[in-house]
């Protein structure tokens, strides 16, 4: 077969002081931290929508970069398995073993559901032959329900019943193709389950129809053989004024309202934590804490920008603190998807190489840091002395629900006023980050 990144040789682990643009500097896959490799701890993944189908196209301007791969018009079946050689060829490169798809990225969409699955079928199986003799394989698939006009006013929670059974039968459908590929996940992106106006609509009925849809995905994929989780990617306002799920807390609120809990993670994207005005940490955590951290999409976005940018990670600090929640979490059940794609003026082929060894070298970099946060031991201690008070007889009785308001209330009287709770010592601590980040 041609080769279609001539010139591009296997990326390498050379260390932090090589010069080498085509290498990696903290990256090592072998590497041994905490009891895992490397690459054990960062499962990485492509995402074929930015990386094989996305050309730069902004709303001022067409695409910049070339995603043809050599096979000439676009929208063709000869295309889409370009497009498979192109992102084999680019995973082995770089020695990534996940990638990601929406059922749209894969084919191009027809005029008809019927000719759509054949030519998902069709992919699939050449999909399916790429895979064979490699170890690469299928992270998680999902059904782009947002960008065709029918689902303007939501797929799940859309005013029309039609618009609904098909978003059920593109479910059905990647759902299958999730499994055939040996995917570990399927994600929900709700693009437009939510609202811009109260004027015309049906809160409660929406969220109730799109629970109704989630529980039949979770039957039919269980009926067929799939054993991994599904997830919700939480994400404000974009497009939507007003998201369903919001964040972490308020995608978990759902899940457990309706029964969904047992089933459905998170797939938090560090882009859209920002974008809710968290950090992407506190999305992590909250996360986390409710024991519903599954996936992560790897991406940052521009603070100055009010959108979703989708940057390739570059912040070392807060890549170090997503890694410091991983480690903490016990890892994940899902990896890291890279959801980035280059900027604009990045529009070469080995732009694209570039971008996934910042990526993976940010994360490589967190990850040594977080573990070294994590054994240097000062954060968590301090945090268990900053809570030390709740290990005294009444703090034991509280949390042990084993008092009232009323004993409360008389401890309360004796006392006559608590002294002032000790400090949180923000500004130590932040120094204690930054000396184990550049020691």
């Amino acid at each position: 077969m041609t080769e279609i990144f001539k010139g591009i040789p296997e990326i390498r682990y050379e260390g932090k002081d090589s010069k080498e643009a085509l290498a990696f500097k903290y990256y090592d896959a072998d590497r041994v931290i905490l009891g895992k490799k490397m690459s054990e701890h960062l499962p990485f993944a492509m995402a074929w929508w930015h990386n094989l189908c996305a050309g730069g196209t902004d709303m001022f301007g067409r695409d910049t970069a070339d995603k043809s791969f050599g096979a000439g018009e676009k929208g063709t079946m000869e295309h889409a398995k370009a497009k498979v050689d192109a992102g084999f060829e680019f995973m082995k490169k770089l020695g990534i073993k996940y990638f990601c798809f929406h059922d749209v990225d894969l084919v191009p969409e027809a005029d008809d559901i019927k000719e759509t699955n054949r030519r998902l079928d069709e992919i699939s199986d050449y999909i399916l032959e790429k895979m064979k003799g490699t170890d690469i394989k299928c992270l998680w698939g999902t059904a782009n329900m947002f960008s065709n006009p029918r689902f303007m006013n939501g797929a799940g929670s859309t005013n029309s019943v039609d618009v609904y059974a098909f978003a059920a039968a593109q479910i059905k459908k990647a759902l299958d193709l999730t499994v055939k590929l040996g995917g570990r996940g399927y994600v929900f992106w709700g693009g437009r389950e939510g609202y811009e106006t109260l004027l015309n609509t049906d809160v409660k009925f929406e969220q109730e129809n799109i629970a109704k849809l989630m529980h039949m995905a979770v039957d039919y994929g269980r009926s067929i053989g799939f054993k991994g989780d599904f997830y919700i990617e939480p994400k404000p306002k974009e497009p939507m004024k007003h998201q369903y799920d919001f964040d972490a807390a308020t995608a978990i609120g759902f899940l457990r309202q309706y029964g969904l809990d047992k089933d459905f993670k998170m797939n938090i994207e560090a882009n859209h934590a920002t974008l809710a005005g968290h950090t992407f940490q506190h999305d992590l955590r909250i996360s986390a804490i409710n024991g519903m951290l599954g996936s992560i999409d790897a991406n940052q976005g521009d603070m100055l920008l009010g959108w979703d940018t989708d940057e390739f990670p570059f912040n070392v600090y807060d890549a170090t603190l997503c890694m410091y929640e991983v480690l903490k979490n016990g890892g994940l059940t899902g990896g890291f998807n890279f959801d980035s794609k280059n900027r604009r003026p990045s529009y070469t082929t080995e732009d694209m190489f570039y971008a996934y060894i910042l990526g993976m070298d940010t994360f490589a970099l967190g990850l040594i840091k977080a573990a070294e946060l994590i054994e240097d031991g000062r954060i968590d201690d301090f945090i268990k002395e900053r809570y030390s008070s709740w290990n005294g007889e009444l703090g034991r009785k509280i949390r042990n629900d084993a008092t009232t308001l009323e004993e409360l209330f008389h401890y309360a009287e004796k006392m006559g006023a608590p002294e002032l709770p000790g400090s949180g010592r923000q500004e130590y601590l932040e120094a204690v980050m930054n000396s184990v980040l550049f020691k």
